[in-house]
């Protein structure tokens, strides 16, 4: 039996019952690592540290001790979040060394509920960009095409989860950085609500913007494990989709798509008008100019700020003018640099951006409220997986334009309301990659945004990359 096919759920149960020990699944995932090594999707994998681990796991069994609902499950951890077997680097070189005291308090819920830790994945230099072309631990290659991309910043746990490397995963989104690997790489990735998840152990960058997300194959599995995080008890069913009102925004979500995103999207709003889903065309008001007056202030005032305050801390022994200077990436030392430079974001402008933030709160509200709606759905990214090459700009509709912009432009208003975010794969290009369709909630209604992401994944089965 290949057990690296089963789902986070299914392996669960198959454990539980006995069918198959938790060392022996520890076994069959590690040979896929050794034959998918060339993915560079994992920064540490200490293979003892993790059959250890899932031995443990057989032990409780053998003995009859409680299993938790996560028994025996691996779990790749982004390198940004603390894991005290492995050091936690964030993927940079002034880091390497740097050893937590504890477990973050995500990576220590899902332990409690009987999960083991695989590894530490692969990440844009400090989770501060969205290629994950790391220049000090190299390139997270696309399972799609290796020449691609695989988005980031957290692109090793995308890529690990959907080559079977690991069944389930841990990143984290400050702009973009859960949805969008996982949209490049064809798998589901929950941007939770802000705040419903502990930050506790996890290298910041924005604690406006900031949160842990889980990624996995399917949205089933993200609910498995939003369970074990959030401490959920009630489960979650598929959300009818018949009659179920579905805001499109086709201004500024839908403006300018890739010729090879345009038709796929187009195709799977369709087929959610074909199953019944009532398609609710209104627009956000204020979100064309949200990422520009109040994400980007917000995130650089409170970066070097969150950072700083880390490294002391956590006992780092790091200042962060050392950490700036010692970052390999060309694009995240600049970016960083002007952010501890003379036209850094100032307190004023910074305070007027967390004003905005809160008026555009109340605008998004207003919007569920008043079309009566139960999500909105919008194109994931604006373009496909690009290919591995300067990480500053990437091209777009003919031209150059700043790789943020160009990609952080239908997922940054779901950071600057708090709101849950979902992005489910719906097909692919006709070159052959991955593209996503996102359901952003109200804020706080995580759990019946992953109910609808249940039901597409009735009409948009996850693809499957060529790899065997």
């Amino acid at each position: 039996m290949d057990y690296t096919q089963l789902s986070a759920r299914d392996a669960v149960a198959a454990m539980t019952r006995g069918d198959f020990t938790a060392e022996a699944y520890a076994g069959a995932l590690i040979a896929r690592c050794h034959t998918l090594a060339d993915l560079n999707a994992f920064i540490a994998l200490d293979e003892e540290q993790y059959l250890e681990a899932a031995r443990g796991a057989d032990l409780r069994r053998a003995s009859g001790l409680r299993l938790g609902p996560l028994h025996g499950l691996p779990i790749a951890v982004k390198d940004n979040i603390e894991f005290a077997a492995l050091p936690t680097t964030a993927g940079t070189p002034s880091l390497a060394h740097h050893q937590p005291k504890r477990n973050a308090k995500v990576v220590q819920a899902l332990l409690g509920a009987g999960a083991v830790v695989m590894g530490k994945t692969n990440l844009h230099e400090i989770a501060y960009g969205l290629t994950s072309n790391n220049y000090h631990t190299g390139a997270v290659r696309n399972p799609y095409d290796r020449n691609l991309i695989a988005g980031g910043s957290s692109g090793g746990t995308a890529v690990a989860v959907a080559t079977r490397m690991a069944p389930a995963g841990l990143g984290s989104d400050t702009g973009s950085s859960v949805r969008h690997p996982a949209a490049l790489c064809g798998i589901a990735g929950l941007r939770p609500s802000t705040g419903r998840y502990s930050l506790t152990g996890v290298v910041p960058l924005s604690l406006t913007r900031d949160t842990v997300g889980p990624m996995a194959r399917s949205v089933d599995d993200l609910v498995l494990l939003d369970d074990a995080i959030a401490g959920e008890t009630a489960p979650v069913t598929p959300t009818a989709l018949k009659g179920l009102r579905l805001g499109i925004p086709r201004g500024h979500f839908y403006e300018q798509l890739d010729a090879e995103i345009a038709p796929s999207i187009e195709a799977a709003l369709s087929q959610l008008a074909e199953s019944g889903v009532v398609l609710v065309e209104a627009d956000i008001a204020n979100v064309e100019t949200c990422n520009r007056d109040i994400a980007r202030p917000i995130s650089g005032f409170e970066s070097p700020r969150e950072l700083r305050g880390y490294l002391e801390e956590s006992g780092s022994g790091i200042s962060l003018e050392t950490l700036v200077e010692q970052i390999v990436s060309p694009d995240v030392r600049i970016a960083l640099k002007e952010r501890l430079g003379d036209d850094a974001i100032g307190e004023e402008e910074y305070l007027a951006a967390l004003k905005r933030r809160r008026g555009f709160q109340a605008d998004y509200r207003r919007y569920f409220e008043e079309n009566d709606v139960g999500a909105v759905v919008f194109p994931t990214t604006r373009l496909p997986a690009r290919p591995i090459s300067g990480d500053a700009t990437v091209e777009f509709m003919g031209e150059q334009m700043l790789t943020t912009l160009a990609y952080v432009h239908n997922l940054a208003p779901a950071t600057i309301t708090g709101a849950p975010g979902l992005s489910i794969p719906v097909g692919l290009t006709p070159s052959g990659t991955p593209v996503a369709l996102e359901l952003d909630g109200p804020i706080g209604e995580d759990r019946s945004v992953l109910a609808i992401g249940l039901s597409f994944e009735e009409i948009f089965p996850p693809p499957t990359p060529p790899l065997d």
